[in-house]
This record gives C-alpha cells, sequence and structure tokens, in this order.
C-alpha cells in the first residue's frame, strides 16, 4: 500500500498534499499534471528515456477518456509506436463522461480500439472495477515486444454510489456529510 487510509480523509482539503489536481508529494506517484494532455507525452520521455540508457523499468500512465480530446496524447501515441516503446502501458479510464458532458457529446471518441490499433498499439480491454482483471491483463501487457499497450479499462463513474453512479455533476462537485454517509453505506454494502 502506498498510502494510508488515514491519507484519504484529507482529500482536496485546504493544505491537503492529496489535491483534485497537482499531487506531487504522494508515494508512488512521480508526475502528476494539472492541465490536460501533459501526462502521457511525459510518459512516453520517460519510457523512451529507459530504453535509450538500457534501464528495466516500465512506464504506466493513467489516462481519462476525455483527456484523449487533446491532440498532444495523439501526438505522443504515433511516438510511442513509432519507436516502439514496449515498455510503456497507456491506461485509459473510459467511463464516457467527462467535465460537463459525455464524452460522445463533447467529442465522440468510437471506435477506440480501432483507433489505437491504427496508430500501431496493442490494445486490451478490461472491466475497469475487476482488480483480478486488471491485474492479468496488466500482466499480458508487460509481455507484448515491439509495440505499446493500452489498456482501456470500462468504468462508470461514481459505481456502487446510487446518487453518484453515472453522473457528469459528480465530476466537480463533494458530497455533503449525509450524502458522504448514505455512498460509504452504500459502498460498505457492496462489498
Amino acid at each position: 500500500n502506498f498510502l494510508a487510509t488515514e491519507f484519504l480523509l484529507n482529500f482536496a482539503e485546504d493544505n491537503s498534499d492529496f489535491m483534485c489536481h497537482i499531487s506531487h508529494k504522494i508515494p508512488g506517484v512521480e508526475f502528476s499534471t494539472g492541465s490536460l494532455g501533459h501526462g502521457l507525452p511525459f510518459g512516453v520521455g520517460k519510457a523512451i528515456a529507459a530504453k535509450r540508457t538500457k534501464k528495466n523499468w516500465r512506464t504506466y500512465v493513467l489516462l481519462s477518456d476525455g483527456e484523449l480530446d487533446e491532440g498532444s496524447n495523439w501526438e505522443a501515441i504515433m511516438f510511442a509506436a513509432h519507436f516502439k516503446l514496449d515498455n510503456l502501458t497507456i491506461i485509459i479510464d473510459y467511463n464516457k463522461l467527462q467535465s460537463l458532458y459525455s464524452t460522445e457529446k463533447t467529442m465522440g471518441l468510437e471506435p477506440l480500439v480501432e483507433k489505437f490499433e491504427a496508430f500501431g498499439l496493442h490494445c486490451i480491454e478490461a472491466n475497469g472495477h475487476d482488480l483480478k482483471e486488471l491485474n492479468v491483463v496488466l500482466n499480458k501487457a508487460s509481455k507484448i515486444k515491439g509495440k505499446p499497450t493500452v489498456i482501456i479499462a470500462h468504468t462508470i463513474k461514481g459505481k456502487g454510489v446510487s446518487f453518484m453512479e453515472n453522473t457528469v455533476e459528480w465530476h466537480y462537485k463533494s458530497p455533503s456529510n449525509d450524502q458522504l454517509k448514505l455512498a460509504l453505506l452504500e459502498v460498505e454494502n457492496a462489498s
């Protein structure tokens, strides 16, 4: 475990090290961006640096589906494929909602698998809520040679909380104390 449970309790509060966007002081997080489209180019740079210096590390980049609207990501994807960065795994949180609307209404991504494959990446789809399945696909990704891998993790925004599931307003909104109690109860009862 990177984080103690107590550490999560001050998420996004004033003076917290664990902020909504930029959180550089979090154990296990090497780089966190506030602006969309910066993380993947940075990760591609780390992956090519590892190749050129003959280091044996993998680079993992977690992206939101809405972040795929940024052209810098597609440029980084082309670069990663061109240089055969098989030490790079991109994980897309594909819940089909972004800050204000659905991804389809904002800028349609489908056919997403075919787009990644056309750019030269190995593509794996997975249930983003199934930790065992994610472990299996992450293991598979580490064995792919000659090209980067993208894992499209299908998720549901706010999964397990009745009033948050698939509701775009919770992208920015914080729950009241009563809502938090209800949410925790629902998640606890679901497990």
